[in-house]
């Protein structure tokens, strides 16, 4: 059914949404050409530069015929949790928990300070109502809900007047039937979300705030997505999850909290099917855009993690596993009171964007301070179609160099000094604080900044190789059509590995397979192209914290837990071993599996294998300036050398040469 719907389609199209750059990856299914295009982005209403992006891209009359298929990257959730702009929303629990959210873990971000700031709780004390109902550790009920307690929960929610009600009931994991009536009679009025289904698991503060999440984003994500769908006619919409695949437009309106890491994971997604066809498949990955910086690791499968964070907030459902910093093209560089140099994590955005822009900015940012040092060049349209002011940009660099008392190229070099090393600490926090060495992983760059540093970030962490892939400038949106469609769902059957029931495990599998394969052949999948992967949360009797371990047999369970422990911590326990949670993934191909194999080069015209023009760069001397699409495959050239292509520029520095391969990925070695 799904290669059937395919082939009726003319394009496919990945859309990934940008702080600065909207970009955009257009594949024509008949000929298998790939074409890319970036638009400035429009912050306040992120689907006005995906429309306008579509309409310049030719496909007006092909959306409205349902000709195309759509994937989109979305940060309309992310930015509402982060800027706290979500709807209001009531939290509805067990009676004396209301403060359960407010309470969190207790931790404090500043632990030695005596007078820390009031932190302001995730819902107010007026929007926490109680329901009289309990269940124990066994799920069976102490106290049951009465009618009368749903009518005067009903009350409550009229005289509030929300817009989403949070549902998280404990040990709600255990037996979903409170939660389910619940959400069952106030949906009518509501958009409701319950944590029996949003993250089915133990501890009620990781819950509660995953919960909370989803509906307090929920009708924003809805909003958006239904002004998307209206815009796109009858072709079908997916969204790219936080976890690495896909999922249809219908389904994500009500899954909020699965897309708070929608646009970095197409980048990662990318970089995976990469690592399956380049040489060396261990990739540490940066995707560095206008705004921010995105770190990850590379060793086999995509690593998820269930810890990971928005802002003050845990976010305990499965997403790819990114180390975030505020370092992009557009981190605005600044004298602070100390008269010291900084960088960031404050962002130009696309408006008023890096004074070389010309669209308003003023202030110093680090595509500025490329601009200065003559690796953005003026004679050529940045992306987007912009053209590189340089008075604008040595204007604003002129500012910082006064406040440091120093000439402009040693303000501009300071600038990438400095957001280089912000990045290179970032790629240290995924790789040498995990026990790992970077020497041993290629570094793999993408974003439409990311080719201007990835030399000077190998260096200073000593890697010996790196890779620019082909499309690096649009690769998060490439990464959207190359993901696979995904479902995950997971259940918690506390019990020692001892005493484990196969049967009952059995079961429990059959069962969230089940769920999860209805998912995705309600998407038109066929069940025979459904592939399934099952994990156990595994750890020590008395732990609070989980070991992930692919399911295997289970006397060989408790040895490999033990081993994933020593390798991680650095030691293991003579305790017992525990199983927490189940969890079951479900995949599908990808949407354009068949169309990029990542095994052809991109369309090549009078390849050379000389510079067209020499330059002279600060800081650097003379380079070679070649345009990347006639770059011959096959050839090892000689840094120093700036490659440009439409969608981003690449600076490769004295002491590197490159490689052009098969696949059209730029192979960069120190010598």
């Amino acid at each position: 059914m799904q290669n059937q719907a395919l082939n009726n389609k003319k394009y496919l199209v990945g859309v990934d949404t940008g702080g600065t750059f909207t970009d955009f990856v257009i594949v024509e299914s008949d000929t298998a050409t790939i074409n890319v295009l970036k638009v400035l982005s429009t912050p306040d209403n992120p689907a006005e530069a995906i429309l306008s992006g579509l309409h310049e891209a030719g496909l007006a009359s092909a959306l409205a015929d349902g000709e195309v298929i759509v994937v989109h990257g979305s940060t309309v959730a992310t930015n509402a949790a982060l800027e706290r702009k979500g709807v209001k929303t009531v939290y509805v629990t067990n009676k004396g928990f209301k403060d359960t959210l407010t309470i969190g873990r207790q931790t404090r971000e500043e632990l030695y300070n005596l007078k820390p700031l009031s932190v302001t709780p995730p819902v107010p004390e007026e929007l926490c109502l109680e329901v009289d109902v309990r269940l124990d550790a066994n799920g069976e009920h102490i106290n049951t809900l009465s009618p009368e307690d749903i009518d005067q929960l009903r009350h409550q929610l009229d005289a509030l007047a929300p817009e989403s009600v949070a549902i998280n009931l404990l040990f709600s994991y255990l037996n979903d039937e409170d939660e389910i009536r619940l959400a069952k009679d106030l949906s009518e009025k509501y958009f409701v979300s319950h944590s029996s289904d949003v993250l089915p698991e133990p501890n009620e503060y990781e819950r509660g705030i995953a919960t909370w999440l989803n509906a307090y984003l929920g009708p924003k994500v809805q909003g958006y997505l239904n002004h998307l769908k209206q815009g796109v006619g009858d072709s079908p919409l997916a969204i790219m999850q936080s976890n690495g695949g896909t999922m249809d437009a219908e389904q994500a309106g009500n899954r909020a909290v699965d897309l708070l890491l929608s646009g970095p994971a197409g980048g990662i997604a990318a970089a995976h099917k990469l690592s399956q066809s380049v040489a060396d498949s261990k990739l540490l990955t940066f995707d560095m855009g206008g705004t921010s910086t995105d770190v990850a690791l590379l060793n086999g499968d995509i690593t998820l993690t269930s810890e990971g964070r928005i802002g003050p907030y845990p976010v305990a459902v499965p997403m790819v596993d990114i180390y975030t910093i505020g370092a992009g093209g557009g981190s605005v560089a600044f004298v602070d009171n100390g008269g010291m140099l900084q960088v960031g994590p404050e962002s130009a955005g696309a408006k008023p964007g890096p004074a070389c822009y010309n669209q308003g900015g003023t202030r110093a940012t680090v595509t500025d301070a490329n601009a200065v040092l003559g690796r953005l060049l003026t004679d050529q349209c940045l992306a987007g179609g912009l053209p590189l002011q340089l008075d604008k940009a040595q204007q604003a660099i002129s500012d910082v160099a006064d406040a440091l008392g120093c000439e402009l190229i040693e303000a501009a070099a300071g600038i990438i000094t400095l957001v280089n090393e912000h990045m290179a600490a970032a790629l240290r926090v995924m790789s040498v604080q995990r026990g790992l060495d970077p020497k041993e992983f290629s570094l793999c760059c993408f974003g439409g900044a990311g080719g201007l540093h990835v030399c000077a970030l190998a260096e200073n962490l000593g890697m010996n190789q790196a890779v620019v892939p082909a499309h690096a400038g649009v690769y998060s949106a490439l990464g959207m059509l190359v993901a696979p469609k995904l479902r995950q769902s997971s259940q918690s059957y506390v019990c020692l590995l001892e005493s484990l029931s196969e049967q009952k495990l059995a079961k429990i599998v059959h069962k969230l397979c089940g769920k999860v394969s209805a998912q995705l052949t309600s998407e038109g999948v066929d069940n025979k192209n459904i592939e399934h992967q099952v994990s156990l949360d595994l750890r020590y009797k008395g732990q609070s914290f989980c070991l992930q371990i692919p399911y295997q047999n289970p006397n060989q369970l408790e040895q490999a837990f033990h081993q994933l422990h020593r390798q991680k911590y650095g030691h293991e326990l003579p305790l017992p071993v525990e199983l927490v949670t189940v969890r079951v993934q479900a995949k599908a191909v990808a949407i354009a599996e068949k169309y990029l194999e990542f095994s052809q080069l991109p369309n090549q015209t009078n390849t050379t294998q000389t510079p067209q023009r020499q330059l002279n760069l600060a800081m650097i001397g003379t380079t070679g300036h070649y345009q990347r699409e006639h770059l011959a495959a096959g050839i090892t050239y000689q840094g120093p050398a700036l490659i440009t292509e439409p969608t981003s520029t690449i600076l490769v520095e004295k002491g590197w040469q490159f490689f052009v391969d098969n696949s059209g990925n730029i192979l960069l070695e120190k010598q």
